[in-house]
């Protein structure tokens, strides 16, 4: 006997059909709880203009909190790129700061949800295909997370991860 000979059959064969699709789409792991911006700066004592043409002057208040850790504190800043991308809630999420190179990448994924306005993150950085930095990070809305890279070109590289959390996330 057909299975699709009969009406019945067919009718719950679609109904679960049409469940299952509905259950993919209603994937929870695939929604984002917030826009990570990773930006990587130049920070020099000396020569700004050794960051290359295509470096930008960052803002103010990225120069304020920079400058308000003792470690950071240098004489000129230049932002030499920026990724912004959505935080999904179940799956690894990566961000490429510098457009066109995989010099520096950050990998994150979402350990624990704090508040509306805080996650734990396990995050990692890659810098020239090598994982440099692995940690399990508490990110917050008022506190990037900031990190001292290596020197290059008579200065040093400052990655910046900030959080802007998702509405009604």
């Amino acid at each position: 006997m057909n299975p699709l000979s009969n009406p019945a059959a067919v009718l719950v064969f679609a109904v679960l059909v049409a469940l299952g699709g509905g259950l993919r789409a209603a994937d929870r792991g695939r929604e984002t709880l917030a826009d990570l911006t990773v930006r990587v700066f130049y920070a020099t004592d000396g020569d700004p203009a050794a960051a290359g043409p295509r470096a930008a002057a960052p803002t103010a208040e990225s120069v304020a909190r920079l400058r308000a850790h003792e470690k950071l504190d240098f004489a000129h800043y230049r932002v030499l790129g920026q990724d912004t991308r959505s935080l999904y809630r179940s799956y690894e999420n990566w961000a490429e700061p510098i457009r066109g190179s995989e010099e520096i990448l950050c990998r994150f994924e979402i350990s624990k949800r704090l508040s509306d306005t805080a996650l734990r993150i396990d995050f990692e950085l890659w810098i020239s295909r090598k994982k440099t930095l692995k940690s399990n990070v508490r990110l917050a809305t008022d506190k990037p997370l900031l990190i001292l890279g290596p020197a290059w070109r008579g200065g040093r590289l400052i990655i910046s991860v900030e959080m802007s959390p998702k509405p009604g996330a």
